[in-house]
């Protein structure tokens, strides 16, 4: 390493993230939009630019703003489905081209969006394959959906579809599911659909083999057609996880080694490993000893924690570190550009440093 930083940082590779964009872009047959809660970094929000994202899906006026910022004619989707009359004034302001709704109150409050705007309704249904679900804090089931789709219709509204199957899935079933039942409730209701948002919920790269995207855009694509035939509506798609994680490796580096094998990192669960709590550590995860040597030794099960003083700052589940790990030492995780610094806190004075930008991250 040419560098040797004392507090945890972000190394970020524009290419990755450009030609994950691409990706994105070449095999999903409809509007790719970017997730900015994933990561709002500026250098982010600049290269999916660059690489020719032009519709983002913001949670807050804030979010708004950092894409306005970095490109002030991008198309904006607010598909956080709970607002308040304040952030509706701010959406429609900044000229919001999508929202979604997930009762009827929350289409009411929407009365000041100029008519014939985008309004999808978000549908929820009990699908497995994700690793962990959205739908107990938002969204709609069938019956209810089309209630509300019609309202939407009757209001002036351009009607919608969205779902989002869950966070860090790869299973094309799930996608197709919904799809089934999107159609489902567009029939019932009476109602075409100007477009469907199949959501993000697209997994990176944390363990194991690379999740295989095109299998899912495929999937998506044939039960599209198959299930709205003539009627089929255009598609969006919104990933977060999937569009960042890979352009950015997390370097930790170890405080302390324990008698009992503990190991104390200069970043914890506090920081950029939050979501570690929640989802698992990932499996691609490198040592290298402080002048860059890598280390070989036989893996042994360590209890990793993070540096503050809260003893609740720990992995829930040991790591497979080499065993001749020794203080000084950098612990590199891949794929954790996701998160990590939308996440993190400074408390007791920890947390990320800057962002370095890098050619490469092998």
């Amino acid at each position: 390493m040419r560098q040797a930083p004392d507090s945890a940082v972000l190394y970020f590779c524009p290419a990755t993230l450009q030609a994950t964009a691409r990706r994105f872009q070449a095999g999903f047959d409809g509007l790719v939009t970017y997730a900015v809660k994933a990561n709002p970094g500026e250098e982010v929000l600049g290269n999916l630019v660059a690489a020719g994202i032009r519709a983002f899906d913001v949670a807050s006026p804030r979010e708004m703003y950092a894409v306005r910022a970095v490109c002030p004619d991008a198309v904006l989707h607010y598909n956080n489905p709970v607002r308040s009359p304040e952030e509706v004034a701010v959406a429609v302001r900044l000229g919001v081209a999508s929202y979604s709704v997930d009762c009827p109150r929350e289409l009411d409050k929407l009365t000041p969006v100029p008519r014939g705007t985008e309004v999808s309704v978000r549908l929820a249904l009990p699908v497995a394959g994700a690793a962990y679900d959205f739908g107990e804090k938002f969204g709609v089931g069938p019956e209810a959906a089309v209630a509300l789709l019609r309202e939407v219709a009757a209001r002036g509204f351009t009607p919608a579809l969205t779902f989002h199957p869950g966070t860090q899935c790869d299973d094309p079933a799930a996608w197709g599911a919904y799809i089934v039942e999107a159609a489902k409730v567009a029939r019932d209701a009476g109602v075409p659909l100007a477009r469907m948002n199949v959501g993000g919920g697209f997994a990176s790269h944390r363990r194991g083999a690379a999740p295989d995207l095109e299998a899912i855009f495929a999937h998506i694509r044939a039960e599209v057609d198959r299930c709205f035939g003539d009627q089929a509506p255009g598609l969006v798609c919104e990933p977060g996880r999937a569009m960042v994680a890979d352009a950015f490796t997390l370097a930790t580096r170890v405080k302390a080694l324990r008698g009992g094998g503990a190991i104390f990192l200069n970043d914890g669960v506090y920081g950029g490993l939050t979501e570690v709590r929640d989802i698992g550590a990932p499996d691609r995860i490198s040592v290298l000893s402080g002048d860059g040597v890598a280390r070989q030794g036989a893996p042994v099960e360590r209890v990793v924690f993070g540096p503050t003083c809260d003893s609740i700052d720990r992995l829930p589940d040991p790591l497979p570190l080499p065993g001749d790990i020794d203080e000084g030492d950098y612990i590199l995780f891949d794929g954790m550009g996701a998160y990590t610094r939308s996440l993190t806190t400074r408390f007791n004075g920890y947390g990320l440093s800057d962002v370095v930008t890098v050619a490469s991250l092998s």
